[in-house]
């Protein structure tokens, strides 16, 4: 008679199978691997259940946020700093066990940072693996593992261009950028109701594009394209270090003396007071401190701003062409221009070491295939009709399925753009096994890219997007101060 099966070693089995599926790609898989592998398909299964049960289902889902400060992926393995932490959480779980098949193993989920307590309250991660601020409004909804030494500023922070600020009141009519959903945007609120008792002008509070979080933001300010805007004291020091253009105004704190945790669901104690135990271990500037952030940060190339009076005047060189071909081909002429901005500065002469050329850096044999077919790229029509014409062509050929969203489409173009669909085709056929959408491309297909191609085509398509934001205020700022002049001019002179 055949040996019997335990009910853990079942359980074990219902466990590894699906991360061991995820990972059939990329062939033998240890189990020590195994706790590294992002699987957002593995949150479908709704859990609720407090730390016991989590031992017992021997898996911790931690969601995280997809981002170059929390969480990543490098030379296909995970990183980042909530990554870092919870590697030595898991090793606090697991403490006094030997044997593997009774470890508890942490997944990591990554999600939208507006989408970290929806989804833990849903259950379908069991803590929210960022170190969020506690605020009333979140601690109706979540309960947060934290400890007195976690405390935090929400400072000010500024691009070195913008003129002296000593006080809270110099913010006055001035436009703030903010993380989304965030609790900086919740704090300028209260700020702007004290301005309001003082007959103050209000802050201008606009939240952030949801696909830009908090480092996006400062890199934006580094590069002169946003002014001002508003971060933990910790994160603010960390990127201020290899962010020369922005300046840190400890002096101007937007909320002081935050605390900051680990959210998790109010009816999970256990895991709450276990959690708590090890963050006595850990240091908010150990852990989170300078030999973490530089090896992962410090040889970075930032982007530049696009919308300063030299790069401008280049745009405006080159934009009647792009509005031409964008028409033409069916795109929003500023994607194509903030494509062109990054591949090559808006510089035509430039000439890859792999002989692609001009402002849209295409091979002469891209330009010459029947499916785009424009002679002589060597002249600066040519090469942006190219460029824009084989854009068009790879986004019609592969990926000109319904369920794509606009959004998601021109993600995936400028993905194919940049490392050609056959690994784009891989990447979405990667992100299905890994249990993502392979119809999304940011938090989704990008967690894919990251292993086949690393971070280069992510970061690509990243930094067009921040360029096409980029551009996108300034035609707004520009259409507003048109409409207004407009307006002046239809008011009767008195």
């Amino acid at each position: 008679m055949g040996q019997s099966i335990s009910t853990r070693h079942l359980l074990a089995a219902l466990i590894l199978l699906p991360l061991m599926a995820a990972l059939a790609f990329s062939g033998p898989v240890s189990a020590a691997e195994l706790a590294d592998v992002p699987v957002p398909g593995f949150v479908r299964e709704k859990h609720t259940g407090d730390l016991p049960k989590i031992r017992q289902r021997k898996v911790l889902k931690a969601l995280v946020t997809h981002s170059r400060t929390d969480f990543f992926l490098l030379n296909k393995r995970p990183r980042g700093l909530m990554y870092e932490m919870l590697r030595e959480y898991e090793k606090h779980l697991n403490k006094g066990i030997r044997r593997e098949t009774q470890k508890t193993r942490i997944v990591f989920v990554p999600v939208p940072f507006d989408q970290l307590i929806p989804e833990l309250l849903e259950g379908r991660g069991d803590l929210a693996a960022a170190l969020l601020t506690l605020t009333p409004e979140r601690e109706k909804l979540v309960a947060f593992a934290t400890k007195r030494t976690l405390i935090v500023n929400e400072l000010v922070v500024s691009h070195k261009s913008v003129g002296e600020i000593k006080e809270l009141k110099d913010l006055s009519g001035k436009k703030i950028f903010v993380l989304r959903g965030s609790s900086y945007a919740e704090h300028l609120r209260d700020l702007n109701k004290r301005f309001a008792t003082q007959n103050i002008k209000p802050i201008l509070i606009e939240e952030a594009d949801s696909q830009l979080l908090t480092e996006d933001i400062l890199e934006l300010v580094n590069a002169g394209v946003i002014k001002l805007t508003v971060a933990d004291d910790f994160k603010a020091r960390l990127w201020a270090k290899i962010l020369p253009e922005i300046t840190v105004h400890e002096n101007l704190k937007i909320k002081e003396d935050n605390l900051i945790g680990l959210a998790i669901r109010k009816d999970n104690p256990e895991l709450k007071k276990d959690l708590e135990k090890f963050l006595d271990k850990v240091k908010k500037g150990t852990l989170l401190g300078n030999v973490l952030f530089k090896r992962y940060y410090e040889n970075v190339h930032w982007i530049k701003n696009p919308i300063s009076e030299k790069e401008r005047k280049k745009l405006e060189r080159y934009i009647e062409l792009f509005r031409k071909y964008g028409q033409q081909h069916g795109f929003d002429y500023l994607a194509v221009a903030a494509q062109a901005y990054l591949e090559s500065g808006l510089d035509h002469s430039k000439k890859s070491s792999r002989g692609a050329v001009g402002i849209m850096q295409l091979l002469p044999s891209t330009a010459a295939d029947p499916n785009v077919g424009v002679p002589n790229i060597e002249e600066v029509e040519n090469n942006i009709h190219a460029g824009v014409k084989y854009l068009a062509f790879l986004r019609d050929r592969y990926f000109s399925d319904p369920a794509l969203t606009p959004d998601n489409r021109i993600a995936f173009t400028w993905a194919a753009y940049n490392a050609g669909p056959a690994k784009v085709r891989k990447m979405r056929q990667m992100a299905a096994k890994m249990g993502l959408d392979p119809n999304k491309w940011f938090h989704h297909v990008e967690l894919a890219a990251g292993r086949i191609v690393g971070r280069e085509t992510v970061k690509y398509v990243a930094d067009i997007y921040k360029y096409y934001v980029a551009y996108s205020l300034v035609e707004k700022l520009t259409e507003k101060k048109v409409a207004a002049k407009k307006r002046r001019s239809q008011k009767p002179n008195r």
